[in-house]
């Protein structure tokens, strides 16, 4: 009703701005008006009103948006509320020692069961603990909680808790043109460099240019290649999920890498490395790498960086067929102990403060996979990498 408002007053050609109307949002949100239709009024008319000539369509827009309202409550009963927002309100919530009664049923079990459960179901459940459903400790479903499940039709993570989705989820690809709030980044990066002097001669070599013209009497112009860094580097971006939270960090490194480095090949993976990469997260279904060709394409020499937060269930990392998101046939400790032995000089980065590491046994894993090659995405984190790499 609020946004009907502030279109029929453009429709009335009072000159209204959108700052003007989120002001005004912002004032109900403090309750300046008191839920009262007469204070809503004055204090509208105050926000969106800057000339008096103005004030005679301004009442007459009001007189019609709001007729027969008694109090702004009325406003809101009136509302056409989605249907969404209502299904939330059913959302399981549970105090913490409530959720430590919940036990988990560990990763053979809890695949029987699923598959039990769908030869059994017949219709749809809310708020229980045994059928695939909404709103309940069943470990199968949506919108409920469970120390180990398996999320089925739900939009986003809720617990961080699901080691399955079974779910089409979409993910963005990172933005490597960022501009960088913290120069220091691009600054630790140039660590990593080995400079040559490679392909067309193509810049001016001054010092040979007047040192044979000396010796010969006459201009005798010479070139040379440009001299860039000579390192290789092979990125692996952990996307979507609990990364989320860390798009920004990681766009940013993302930006200094494709600044700092001339011969920088990337992918994404989520979660844990498996059989298959790619380039592009809207086709990420359609358009894979296999693994396998990456491992033979760039050989041992280039310097490779895995970025992502390590959390995760462990069965992701240890158990064939744990992959949040399909059924792999190797787990991820064997492709990731692939990686290390392929390239001596890996590290893992990771955005998430290096005093919560300890607290993840998926992060505790992998450190242990990358021999504590593991580095948080700080500016003595990223100086640290850098040095481990150029060893």
């Amino acid at each position: 009703m609020f946004l009907q408002f502030f279109t029929s007053l453009r429709d009335a050609q009072v000159p209204v701005t959108l700052r003007e109307y989120l002001t005004l949002m912002e004032a109900l949100d403090a309750d300046l008006a008191e839920q009262t239709v007469e204070n809503f009024y004055y204090l509208s008319r105050a926000a969106l009103v800057k000339d008096e000539r103005n004030l005679d369509k301004f009442d007459r827009v009001f007189g019609t948006v709001f007729k027969g309202l008694e109090s702004l409550l009325d406003a809101m009963e009136k509302a056409d509320i989605p249907a969404e927002w209502l299904k939330k309100l059913a959302e399981k919530y549970l105090t913490e020692e409530e959720k430590k009664q919940i036990e988990a049923m560990g990763w053979d079990k809890l695949m029987e069961t699923l598959r039990q459960r769908l030869k059994e179901q017949k219709g749809r459940h809310q708020g229980g603990n045994k059928w695939i459903g909404t709103a309940g400790t069943s470990p199968f479903g949506a919108e409920g909680y469970n120390p180990e499940g398996i999320r089925i039709g739900q939009e986003k993570n809720r617990n961080n808790r699901a080691v399955k989705v079974w779910d089409k989820r979409e993910f963005r690809d990172l933005d490597g043109n960022v501009e960088l709030g913290i120069r220091n980044i691009k600054i630790a990066l140039r660590r990593l460099r080995k400079f040559a002097r490679t392909g067309a001669p193509d810049e001016l070599d001054l010092d040979t240019t007047i040192k044979e013209t000396a010796n010969h009497g006459y201009l005798d112009v010479h070139m040379r290649p440009e001299r860039r860094n000579a390192v290789k580097v092979l990125v692996f971006f952990d996307i979507g999920g609990s990364m989320d939270s860390h798009i920004e960090q990681v766009e940013e490194l993302f930006s200094a890498a494709k600044t700092e480095f001339k011969h920088m090949e990337y992918f994404y993976f989520h979660n844990c490395l498996y059989e298959g990469v790619w380039k592009q997260n809207r086709r990420r279904f359609t358009d894979r790498t296999p693994t396998w060709d990456v491992l033979h394409k760039y050989p041992h020499d280039y310097k490779v960086v895995f970025v992502g937060d390590a959390s995760m269930s462990p069965y992701e990392i240890m158990v064939p067929g744990g992959s949040v998101e399909h059924v792999n046939e190797e787990a991820g400790s064997v492709w990731l102990d692939r990686i290390t032995r392929t390239y001596p000089h890996a590290v893992w980065l990771n955005p998430v403060a290096q005093k919560h590491w300890d607290y993840s046994e998926s992060t505790t894993i992998i450190r242990r996979l990358f021999s504590d090659r593991m580095f948080p995405i700080t500016i003595e984190g990223l100086e640290g990498a850098m040095k481990e790499l150029v060893r």
